[in-house]
């Protein structure tokens, strides 16, 4: 079994399957920028942790497809920070502020075509798993985008919707990572069903993390500016909770604030954070946290694997929940 530490160093030496020396430089190197400005690569690592459960081979028919993942992912946060209009990704410019829209958008499009070309290389036995695991899962991302961005239209949703959107943008690449790892290991069907429902419970957690972080995060640790969120009205775990427990003047008070824009961004993100606290929203967004992590665990105990092997996963898990960034 590697230790997390171990597979950082092979992820961080398999990074450099990602660079692309060809023409034109305008094309690539805003690829090669967006994959070595950071990230924490949780998926591929995922993905690494999953397969080891049953083997220690990490050659390029797991290295592969496990960069793919990461691939993928980088490419929708190129576009994402588009959309968004966000001027700083780990510390650093955007891409398409470093560039231009174009450029980023056009990028982002020869990424998420690079990803499966890194696939291709997962044993024949199971590729065409791997592929309709994948493909189904992109598509799943794409929708829980849209569904992010409707839902900044919307005055009111519940928390159901607010679940079902961060499940497809977010919990299913960590579920088709934990699934991916184990399908190109050679576990059961049942241990891939189990290790599919880890990741999506553990998706859920990683997402109510980020959107806490978002508000009450360290913005030099996190990497961009705190309370973006909150400016987009983003439909977040903590807006929507706060939607549902505010009354009275407090409910007027958060209307009036929703309606400001980037011109009032200091005032309405302090005043949001305020009411956040006011209502025990931050409270319970880290209760909600737990809950979920709990549930990626029992998914994990249901996998059947011995508790010695899931060891280094629980402490990936429980990394994911109490990060700063």
């Amino acid at each position: 079994m590697y230790t997390l530490e171990e597979i950082d160093r092979i992820l961080e030496n398999s990074a450099r399957l990602s660079t692309i020396s060809r023409e034109p430089a305008t094309l690539y190197e805003p690829l090669d920028y967006m994959m070595s400005i950071g990230g924490k690569r949780i998926r591929p690592k995922l993905c690494l942790l999953t397969a080891n459960l049953l083997s220690d081979d990490f050659r390029n028919p797991l290295i592969y497809p496990a960069m793919a993942l990461e691939v993928f992912h980088e490419f929708t946060l190129i576009h994402d920070d588009i959309m968004d209009r966000s001027d700083t990704r780990r510390g650093c410019p955007t891409v398409y502020k470093k560039w231009n829209e174009n450029v980023a958008i056009l990028s982002g499009d020869v990424m998420s075509i690079l990803a499966y070309k890194y696939l291709a290389y997962a044993p024949q036995a199971v590729l065409p798993q791997v592929l309709d695991l994948f493909t189904t899962t992109a598509m799943q991302v794409c929708e829980g985008q849209q569904y992010d961005m409707d839902f900044e239209t919307q005055p009111f949703i519940t928390m159901d919707d607010y679940l079902s959107m961060i499940g497809l943008k977010t919990a299913v690449l960590l579920a088709c990572s934990a699934k991916m790892g184990a399908l190109i290991g050679g576990a059961s069907k049942e241990a891939c069903a189990a290790l599919y429902d880890f990741g999506y419970q553990l998706g859920i957690a990683f997402q109510i993390t980020d959107d806490y972080l978002d508000t009450f995060g360290n913005e030099k640790v996190f990497g961009k500016k705190i309370g973006g969120d909150i400016v987009n009205n983003k439909k977040t775990w903590l807006l929507v909770e706060c939607l549902r427990r505010a009354a009275g003047e407090q409910k007027q008070q958060l209307e009036k604030l929703l309606q400001l824009g980037e011109d009032r961004r200091q005032e309405k993100v302090e005043a949001v954070r305020g009411l956040y606290v006011e209502l025990g929203v931050r409270e319970a967004a880290a209760d909600a946290i737990l809950v979920y992590h709990k549930k990626a665990m029992d998914a994990l105990a249901a996998s059947g694997f011995d508790p010695a092997r899931t060891r280094v996963l629980a402490q990936f898990a429980e990394e994911l929940i109490h990060r700063e960034k």
